[in-house]
């Protein structure tokens, strides 16, 4: 199912004994675009402060509640290493969560628990540069409310910023970024996919998309009050002569 990953603010953690806390983030990758973690406060439930809960170790949110079921025990959550959440979360704090909960570390494995597997072109990547990763500074973890607000720019305009991010949770995919065009087009907002996306620059916070102005103006309108089907997809991708992911 695609929903917002802002959405997920707020929502319950819930362990198999109990809740632990609350959604504060979500974290994702911007070389593969899949959520990684949700950063979650657990300071109301139990004696420790903010984790990482990889969504692969959670089921299917419950929309109406406003939950997630984990599959775990409260006392194992307590035990977690926890984070700095205004600190970026390095490759060694990643290692910590990682061999705590005993997950398959992500950028090592084409296929880690619970995870769809990866494009071949993405795992021939991996092979040819090795599977395992030295460099300390090699991170690719980024915060979903830190990428709101990034400006959009088009082949020859700029277009708008970043609202959202729309995750696939039946593997964790990013699937689209939801773009405000009001500052620059008549008011309305769409979907941009991850693979159109020629670059972004975490330090200028800005995207640059590999279609023209009047491209994204016309563009199949997104209504986030309505859910993404395959039927709006399919219009989407039309439009735009790019092949479906599905």
């Amino acid at each position: 199912m695609l929903r917002s990953a802002l959405d997920l603010h707020g929502y319950t953690l819930e362990c198999r004994d109990g809740s632990i806390g609350h959604v504060k983030d979500v974290l994702f990758d911007d070389e593969y675009w899949h959520a990684r973690y949700l950063v979650v406060d657990t300071s109301r439930f139990l004696s420790g402060d903010k984790v990482l809960i990889a969504p692969h170790a959670c089921g299917e949110p419950d929309w109406q509640a406003q939950a997630i079921p984990v599959a775990m025990d409260r006392e194992q959550v307590e035990g977690a290493p926890s984070i700095d959440e205004d600190a970026p979360v390095s490759r060694r704090v990643e290692r910590s969560v990682l061999d705590y909960f005993d997950w398959a570390p992500y950028w090592a494995t084409p296929f880690p628990p619970g995870i769809a597997p990866l494009p071949m072109h993405v795992v021939d990547k991996q092979i040819e540069r090795g599977t395992e990763v030295h460099e300390e500074d090699q991170r690719h973890l980024r915060s979903a409310h830190e990428v709101k607000g990034y400006a959009i720019a088009a082949k020859d305009d700029e277009i708008g910023h970043v609202e959202d991010l729309i995750c696939d949770t039946a593997d964790w995919a990013v699937r689209y970024l939801v773009v405000d065009t009001r500052n620059w087009l008549p008011g309305r907002k769409v979907l941009i996919a991850p693979a159109w996306v020629e670059k972004i620059s975490f330090a200028n916070h800005h995207v640059r998309v590999d279609h023209t102005a009047e491209q994204v103006k016309g563009a199949p309108a997104f209504d986030p009050e309505a859910p993404v089907n395959r039927a709006y997809e399919q219009e989407l991708f039309d439009y735009y002569g790019r092949p479906v992911y599905w």
